[in-house]
């Protein structure tokens, strides 16, 4: 049930449908001029409260300083509007239409959800929407074939056989906390299909996180790869979705803490040590690559700056400037323990200004944006500058028309390995 998906698919065009049949059955009474003046009343009353409600999220920063979008908006006033004629349906009626009417707002909610959530993008399937990890074990290659990045890039030495599958395989590990103690969700996981193949090559690693509260479904990243391996022999990354949020719904901030967990630990050293036992990589960092997005996103680059023999490579989508940007007081407090000073060196653009000239001298770093996401063009903006001047070669990219959603990551992504493809040898320049 958790892997329905609710964004492709039938299942929200027949929510829709069932939703649009009940508000039709509920409007539809004889034309009385009470009904007429009370269903008006109904629609604009609801209407109003609907965009009252996301009006006020915006005027508090409930969900983050950004604003809701505007199709999110037009969401709440209809579905609200909607609810609203079905309350007015509870007085003065037979009991089957007030049955309906009760059935009809579950519906409502239930479609006004869909349609909020299908404006994001980001949550593909019933379980990720409610932060479930669909249980999809994925059966680890354990291939022994090594590689030699220095015998030749892989797009050159790699032929595909005739059976490769078409598509890589997606699925879920859990990843043992050993190191961290820290309490994770299964990571999601993609492996190519060049992995899938008898003496499957090792192959480039990337470390992936998602935004806040986030999902670790792989279905994204494995989505762009799939299109990325069909136009080079197959050959894609392997991909960890890893989780540095923890189940409990609280900002790690992308550091150890006693308050939340030893989030950064678990990502650097238990995620690290289980790729490298588990999965057919090269283990060569130049052929790695650490990403996020949103939260994700500032966790990478701090990561990055923090850990360069370990990362070479970035591709940070509309990511924060600095993990617990979205409440500096409230994080140094809890994570930092009001010690203002130690929250003010866990910044990446401090850390990077900190370290000894030539650290990041050959690394490969992707900023990118969404072109109508404004906070974040200028985080990218900011973090690149000082990337490109602590000698990392960098790409600043803003994604067309995108926000901070689904489009920004898929676009960012798709950006991403365009760039980062020449550099682990899986395509020429």
């Amino acid at each position: 049930m958790w892997s329905i998906p609710i964004i492709d698919g039938p299942v929200p065009w027949i929510v829709y449908g069932v939703a649009i049949a009940f508000f039709l059955v509920l409007l539809i009474r004889r034309p009385t001029t009470r009904w007429v003046l009370t269903a008006l009343l109904a629609l604009l009353g609801g209407a109003l409260l609907g965009l009252g409600i996301g009006l006020l999220i915006d005027a508090t920063d409930a969900f983050g300083s950004d604003p809701l979008p505007t199709p999110v908006l037009w969401w709440a006033a209809g579905t609200f509007a909607a609810i609203g004629v079905a309350v007015a349906n509870l007085w003065s009626s037979p009991l089957w239409r007030k049955i309906a009417a009760v059935v009809g707002i579950v519906v409502f909610v239930i479609a006004g959800t869909i349609g909020i959530n299908a404006v994001y993008g980001l949550n593909p399937t019933l379980g990720s929407l409610f932060g479930v990890a669909d249980d999809n074990p994925i059966v680890v290659p354990t291939n022994t074939a090594t590689t030699d990045p220095h015998a030749g890039p892989l797009y050159e030495t790699f032929t595909p056989p005739a059976d490769m599958p078409a598509k890589g395989q997606q699925g879920t590990q859990v990843i043992p906390a050993t190191a961290s103690g820290f309490d994770a969700r299964p990571a999601g996981i993609y492996l190519p299909p060049a992995a899938l193949v008898a003496d499957a090559p090792a192959l480039p690693l990337v470390i992936m996180m998602m935004g806040f509260p986030g999902n670790l479904d792989p279905s994204y990243i494995g989505g762009v790869l799939d299109d990325f391996a069909a136009k080079n022999k197959g050959l894609a990354p392997i991909v960890i979705v890893a989780d540095q949020i923890g189940p409990s719904g609280n900002d790690p901030a992308c550091a150890d803490s006693k308050a939340y967990g030893n989030a950064e630990t678990y990502i650097t050293e238990d995620v690290v040590a289980w790729a490298k036992q588990n999965l057919h990589i090269i283990e060569d960092p130049g052929y790695w690559v650490i990403a996020g997005y949103s939260n994700g996103g500032g966790c990478a680059v701090k990561y990055l700056a923090s850990y360069p023999d370990q990362w070479k490579n970035l591709i940070d989508i509309s990511g924060e400037p600095f993990p617990g940007s979205e409440d500096p007081d409230s994080v140094t407090t809890t994570i930092y323990g009001g010690d203002t000073e130690a929250f003010e060196a866990a910044k990446p653009i401090d850390i990077m200004k900190a370290a000894p000239s030539g650290t990041y001298d050959g690394m490969t770093a992707v900023f990118t944006a969404g072109s109508q996401d404004p906070t974040y063009i200028q985080a990218a903006k900011d973090v690149s500058s000082e990337a490109q001047a602590v000698g990392m070669t960098i790409t600043y990219y803003e994604v067309p028309g995108a926000g901070h959603v689904g489009d920004a990551l898929t676009g960012g992504l798709q950006e991403g390995f365009t760039v980062m493809y020449p550099v682990l040898g899986l395509s020429a320049k």
